[in-house]
Order: structure tokens, then sequence, then C-alpha cells
């Protein structure tokens, strides 16, 4: 048994292999005990596999779990970097003109993002009929907020699925064929309902 074949070799076949060898290495044994001679260096090639078998699947662990903590150090970095972007972009809209800031954002989630349906929602800001389409404003006791707590609280970016009851309230009836949402608070963290927004 070559180190170099056992290297093109996948975990599973290794695993395999030495579950072959163990059973081998303990059928050895059992004739010794009974009393039968086995071959003498039958004993030392089978060790020798074992041991060079758990060599090569310690070399493909140590392979794994460089890569794991490559991911999750990417992964905070990214995480990092949206926070910066989060505060950044609260940061920007507290500058700029409402009705500039509200087509900036919206011309922004189609070209940057494709994302043809966005919804504003400004929480406890009295309505504009001259808002975009996008913009909503609803009342901070507006019971449909409530399944948003979470989201405020933290204060955090989140993608992925939504309930239907939350689609629906962002996007109306056409929000339950979306497949995935992103939410995105632009309050500060844990604030109130009422200086909070969602995208």
């Amino acid at each position: 048994m070559d180190a170099r074949e056992l290297r093109t070799k996948s975990a599973a076949e290794l695993a395999d292999e030495l579950v072959k060898l163990r059973k081998e290495q303990f059928a050895l044994r059992m004739q010794r005990a009974t009393g039968q001679q086995p071959k003498s260096d039958q004993f030392g090639k089978v060790r020798r596999n074992i041991a060079r078998l758990k060599t090569v699947l310690r070399e493909k662990q140590a392979q794994l779990e460089g890569k794991l903590a490559e991911l999750v150090r990417v992964a905070r970095a990214n995480d990092a970097i949206s926070e910066r972007l989060h505060r950044f972009t609260r940061r920007l809209l507290r500058l700029v003109p409402r009705a500039e800031a509200l087509t900036s954002i919206e011309a922004g989630l189609r070209e940057d993002f494709d994302a043809f349906h966005a919804a504003l929602v400004l929480i406890g800001v009295p309505s504009d009929p001259a808002a975009a389409p996008f913009v909503r404003s609803v009342p901070a006791d507006d019971p449909n907020l409530k399944s948003f707590e979470s989201l405020f609280a933290s204060g955090k970016p989140r993608c992925g699925q939504a309930r239907d009851s939350q689609r629906e309230f962002l996007f109306g009836p056409e929000g339950l064929e979306l497949g995935s949402v992103a939410l995105v608070p632009l309050g500060e963290k844990g604030s109130a309902p009422g200086r909070s927004s969602a995208s």
C-alpha cells in the first residue's frame, strides 16, 4: 500500500480501507491465539499499512481544518465589513434630504442589487403623498411590526427566507411569490420601532 496512492483516495474510501485492515489484523491475532501460525511478516505489513493510512487521514483532516479556519476567518471579516457598511449607510441617510435619499435608495436597489420588488417602511412617520411608490408609512403600533422585533433588536441586516406574513406585509400579495428577501433596519440597534425602518 503506497502513500501516494492513498492520498488520491477520499476520506470515506480511506475509512473503509482502515476497517478492512483492522479486520485483517484481528483475524491474524485470532489465528495466533488458536495456535495457527500466520506468516511472520503479515503482522508487520498490516501494522505499517494501518500507520500509513492513519498518517494520510491525519493529513487530510489537517487540510480540512485549515480550509474551515480560512472560511471562518473570511466570514468574520465579511460580518465586520457588513456592520461597518451598515453604520456608514445610516450616517449618510441622516445627511441627505429625505426625498433625495428615497430616490437614491430605490435607484440603488434596482441598479446595484437587481431588486425589482422593494419596500421601504417608515415607522411612525407621517405619510407623504409625494413619496415614491415603494415607500409606505405605518404607525409605530402596527401589529404587523411584531414579527420584525428581533430584526429591530439586532439592528443587523438579514438575508434569506421570510415568513409569508412578513413578505405580504412588505410587498403585498405578489410578495408571496418571492423566494428570499433582504431586511435592513435603518434605525439604531434596539431602537423603538418608531425610529426604525426596514427595506
